[in-house]
């Protein structure tokens, strides 16, 4: 599998941290807090594979580019970055040794690290309909 570091993801997810959106959650919570199948089919029905491609950090490149195969290592719930995600991310693909990708993640770490005495003003986030959520969601909106 050839998996690379999807750069426009990468500059996508540092920008969402700086405008504050992001969710300051804990590590184990990124089963509950990242998009149902159906959630995902929905977005790229609205969106498209373009928009759907920036909120993954990874690009196999040995599968179709207009597939979710294609995409791979996601970090948010396209709203928002999420810290579980990224630290999934991180871990997962130190795992698999795609060493540009859990560099970029612990970046994005650090990045949330550096916001989290923020003073951006915490809410606990709403639960959508088929999720439920923990975490503070940080926001400059």
């Amino acid at each position: 599998m050839a998996v690379t570091l999807n750069r426009r993801a990468y500059e996508h997810a540092k920008e969402l941290i700086d405008e504050g959106r992001f969710v300051f959650d804990e590590r184990d919570d990124w089963s509950e807090h990242q998009p149902s199948a159906l959630q995902e089919t929905g977005y790229i029905r609205l969106h498209g594979f373009a928009e759907y491609g920036k909120w993954f950090l990874g690009i196999n490149d040995e599968r179709p580019e207009h597939t979710k195969a294609h995409y791979a290592f996601p970090f948010g719930d396209f709203r928002d970055v999420h810290r579980c995600g990224v630290l999934a991310a991180e871990s997962r693909a130190g795992q698999y040794r795609h060493y540009d990708i859990e560099n970029a993640a612990a970046h994005l770490h650090g990045m949330l690290e550096g916001r989290k005495g923020a003073t951006a003003p915490k809410r606990t986030r709403r639960a959508s309909p088929d999720r439920a959520t923990r975490g503070t969601r940080h926001s400059l909106r």
